[in-house]
């Protein structure tokens, strides 16, 4: 029987979404490098700091309910060294904006990501 290694549901997310930009790219080489080649110009640091951007994408993840931006940008905060209550006063503006679907998705998800990085990476 072979042994599989037990990737957690996080990484697993990150990694089904490579998967799938891979596959897109195959397809749509020119127009996945230019939204890709967007994003990065976008997420880099300029007047608004890395954090910062990382935060702002977050809430708009939460409200926009997309669980793969909600675990890819709580990781990206994690990464650039986004505290707690930074996290949680972002997800508290999202809410205030989401309501009652935001609120959930930030107290569960969001904040499970949150603690699962934090401790994977720090």
């Amino acid at each position: 029987m072979e042994k599989q290694e037990n990737i957690h549901y996080f990484d697993q997310a990150l990694e089904d979404y490579k998967r799938g930009t891979t596959r897109m790219k195959q397809h749509l080489p020119e127009m996945t490098e230019g939204y890709f080649h967007f994003t990065e110009e976008a997420f880099k640091a300029g007047t608004i700091d890395k954090k910062n951007k990382q935060l702002m994408a977050l809430a708009i993840s939460i409200y926009a309910q997309d669980e793969y931006c909600i675990i890819y940008h709580t990781k990206g905060a994690v990464e650039h060294d986004a505290s707690e209550t930074e996290i949680m006063e972002t997800l508290a503006i999202s809410a205030a904006l989401g309501g009652g679907a935001a609120f959930a998705q930030a107290v569960t998800l969001a904040m499970d990501t949150y603690a699962y990085y934090q401790e994977k990476l720090h």
